[in-house]
């Protein structure tokens, strides 16, 4: 396996521009979201706890955009290989309108049904109360963020990720500035708490469309064709729905699985205490995340250009090889370095600056023993799976294996072990990361038939 290591001169350079600004972007998003909950955190758990809350339908909305980027780059990408400038407009029109559609049913549900969402997340009606005004605002703040993810997706897919660091890097500086005058009442601003974050956040999301839309009309690279993009045709939309279709339905069933996972949290008899150190801990989870989904990122873009390009089955199950040992190595990495970080940075200095009482601070120390040792075979699974799978058109295989350890699994032990037995908090955290030990095994066995490698672009005469 290791052999697969040795590639052209070259490959890991060019491996390195593409994950690297991925990575960047991804720990930017991340730290966005850090930085909100650092924030909130500072007024209270109670509020830490509500925002955790309020972000797991919004979580939910996330995936779900992001299956629709997926299902764009598994098209793009190969487009890409081709040069063919005019499919990869009329994927990116159907890519825009289905995720406008989403993103405004989702928002008009959060502004009108906002205490209700909530009490689906938890019972615990203070929880509920301080949730439900900053659901209402972050949900509409997503319209403006499905239309622009569509967009940096699409420069991703054709090998320009340094534009979609900049995008964002952009929106969490202004989301940080405005989170310190808005939450705590700075510059002459009422302090808005919980209510200050979610302006913050839209405000942010405007500016990424903004910078989008003129990048969009300025930038000869990829020209927007109007009549291609507002008008993209039956045949693409049966092609984008046929492979984005299965990656949808994935990431919506995978978020709501986590989400199901987080709700089973918010009603344990520790329920405040389980959401706070979810929230904390689960940011740290996104941090050591990123150098993974920017692996997969970049193995999506290498993959599809590659099937794009003709190469032989026998050609690109090799590169998805050398990929995959790669994730592996990173993902012990990341492990190593959680290993270190829990005894001298997370349990010393961390957990005390949110002020977390005793339960909250055991059971963050144990989701985080959680995720490191599951951590190499994570990293496995999302190169697998985004990446390589993804890529080579087999969305739905990808699909399956993505949702069935999920619920088959993980929310049935969890619900076992933290509603009915009621049983220690390191079972209930094991629980919720054993899908890992299930989709690796399956993921290789499809590895290694080659039938995840498929050419999925329309060709025109």
């Amino acid at each position: 396996m290791l052999k697969s290591l040795r590639r052209e001169p070259g490959f890991y350079r060019r491996l390195l521009a593409l994950a690297l600004p991925l990575i960047l972007q991804n720990l930017i998003t991340t730290a966005l979201g850090f930085v909100d909950t650092f924030m909130v955190g500072l007024i209270g758990s109670n509020e830490l706890s509500a925002v955790t809350a309020a972000n797991t339908p919004i979580f939910l909305l996330q995936v779900t955009i992001f299956g629709l980027m997926s299902g764009l780059t598994v098209l793009v990408s190969q487009y890409w290989g081709q040069h063919d400038v005019e499919s990869i407009n009329r994927c990116m029109g159907v890519v825009m309108y289905l995720g406008l559609a989403m993103s405004s049913a989702a928002a008009a549900a959060l502004l009108i049904f906002p205490t209700q969402v909530m009490g689906i997340v938890t019972d615990n009606p203070l929880l509920i109360e301080l949730g439900a005004p900053y659901l209402r605002i972050v949900g509409v703040s997503y319209v403006f963020n499905a239309i622009s993810s569509v967009y940096v997706s699409m420069q991703r897919s054709t090998e320009n990720p340094i534009f979609g660091m900049l995008v964002f890097g952009s929106s969490m500086l202004v989301n940080t500035i405005l989170n310190y005058i808005l939450i705590f009442g700075k510059l002459g601003f009422p302090a808005l708490g919980i209510t200050g974050a979610a302006i913050a956040t839209l405000i942010s999301r405007i500016l990424e469309f903004c910078i989008a839309l003129v990048y969009a009309l300025r930038n000869h690279r990829i020209p927007l064709l109007p009549k291609a993009l507002l008008c993209p045709g039956f045949s693409v939309l049966r092609s984008t729905l046929k492979y984005s279709g299965p990656v949808m339905i994935n990431e919506f069933m995978w978020g709501l699985g986590a989400s199901t996972l987080t709700s089973i949290m918010g009603h344990m008899t520790i329920s405040a205490d389980m959401l706070a150190a979810h929230a904390i801990m689960g940011n740290i989870d996104k941090f050591s995340t990123v150098a993974c989904f920017g692996l997969a990122g970049a193995a999506s873009v290498l993959v599809g250009k590659r099937i794009g390009e003709g190469a032989g089955k026998e050609d690109v199950y090799q590169l998805g090889l050398c990929l995959l040992v790669v994730a592996l190595l990173v993902g012990f990495f990341v492990s190593a370095a959680l290993a270190i970080l829990l005894p001298t940075v997370f349990i010393p200095v961390l957990y005390p600056l949110f002020q977390l009482s005793e339960t909250a601070t055991t059971a963050a120390i144990t989701l985080c023993v959680v995720y490191l040792v599951s951590m190499p075979l994570r990293s496995f699974d999302i190169t697998n799976i985004i990446g390589l799978m993804r890529a080579g058109g087999d969305t739905r295989m990808a699909a399956v294996l993505d949702i069935f350890p999920v619920w088959l699994f993980a929310i049935p032990l969890a619900a076992l072990f933290g509603l009915v037995l009621d049983a220690p908090v390191f079972l209930v955290c094991a629980a919720t990361q054993f899908e890992s030990f299930i989709k690796a095994p399956a993921g290789i066995i499809r590895l290694r038939s080659r039938k995840w490698i498929n050419n999925v672009t329309l060709r025109r005469d």
